[in-house]
This record gives C-alpha cells, structure tokens and sequence, in this order.
C-alpha cells in the first residue's frame, strides 16, 4: 500500500495520510498551547519536542521519505467529519524480529472518552495485522492513563508487563505498562467485535 494513499473510512470516521495542508493544524493542535491538556497523559515525563511549523513540516517531510517504497505510511491523521482530531502510528522496536509497536493521540480533549481512540485504533491495528507478516501488536503507556489502558483491554489486548515505579511525573511515581496482542487472538476479538456490531473497516 503506498504511503501517499493510506485510508481506513469508516462513514464520517476516517485514518488518512497527512499532506501538506495538515500541517498548520496538526501544528495548532500539538504546539499551539504551552502546556496542552493532551501532553499530560501522553508520556509527560518527556518533554514536548520544541518545533516551529516549519520545523515540524521538515519534520513530517523526513518521516514520511524515509518510507520504503510500498511501505504503509507510519503516521495518519485521525479525521471526524473533516475535522483531525489526532493521529495513530507505529514503529518498530526491533525490525528483525517484526516487533512492532503502535500508539495513538488525540489532541482535542473535546473528543475523549467518545470512543474515537477505540475505533481509531481497532482500525490501526486491523490494518497493521493486514499490512504486515506480524505475530503481536503492542502498545506502551504508564499507569496513570487508565484510559488508554481501557481502550487496549477493550480491543483484547493482555497486560504483558509491568515495570513498576520507573516513571516520575509531577513527584510520585507511576509503572510502565506494556500491552499486546497475538494475530490470533485479534482474530477472536474481530469476531467478538463483529458480533457486536463494532467492524475494524
């Protein structure tokens, strides 16, 4: 699947490759607030990378060419009735061994706990089980994102490990918490999905 043409619709719920127009309000919606709302639940005790939104576009630019040909696209927009919310991605922790691992950001607080991350990452991770020769799909997050912990157990995904107090935010201390799951219990948990009426296309 070429990167340029990378799109999971679902009626007015869209995951779509960014272009060059997104850049100014992908920009807004992740630097446009000194101390956005999103960032304290998404890894804070990292700091923000500092971009300007030319930087940012070079930034996107680099990415997106470091793609081999046919290689699916390893960031998308999260689009609700045209508007981006967010993004989903992945990367690879170890590409021998096609471990791979994805992640997910809603900028726009407005659109949390409406089931949009679920959904986008239903179709994410569907869509990385078809793109590519994969056993496991995980994800990475620490123990004060009880939401995101509930949208993994929601799509089927096992508690795999726990490294407990390893992350400090605002002085207390938190776990990491690692989550994943098998392509054949995503498969399950499609079916299971299915039967509730919930598709991952």
């Amino acid at each position: 699947m070429s990167a340029t043409k990378t799109l999971l619709k679902s009626d007015t719920f869209q995951l779509r490759s960014i272009t060059d127009e997104d850049i100014p309000s992908l920009f807004h919606l992740i630097y446009g607030d000194a101390d956005p709302e999103w960032k304290k639940w998404d890894a804070p005790y990292y700091p923000l990378e500092p971009h300007t939104i030319d930087t940012y576009r070079s930034h996107e630019n680099a990415r997106k060419e470091r793609l081999k040909n046919e290689e699916p696209d390893s960031r998308l927009v999260i689009e609700v009735d045209n508007t981006i919310i967010g993004t989903v991605s992945y990367y690879w922790e170890h590409k021998a061994s096609l471990w791979l691992e994805v992640g997910i950001g809603i900028y726009n607080p407005s659109y949390w706990s409406g089931g949009y991350g679920t959904k986008a990452l239903r179709m994410w991770i569907d869509h990385m089980f078809a793109s590519f020769p994969i056993a496991r799909v995980g994800i990475t997050t620490w123990s004060k994102n009880e939401r995101m912990m509930r949208v993994g157990e929601k799509l089927g995904m096992k508690l795999e490990g726990r490294l407990r107090k390893c992350r400090i935010y605002e002085g207390k201390h938190y776990d990491s918490i690692r989550m994943g799951i098998l392509r054949e219990e995503w498969d399950e948990a499609k079916k299971r999905m299915n039967r509730l009426g919930f598709s991952t296309s």
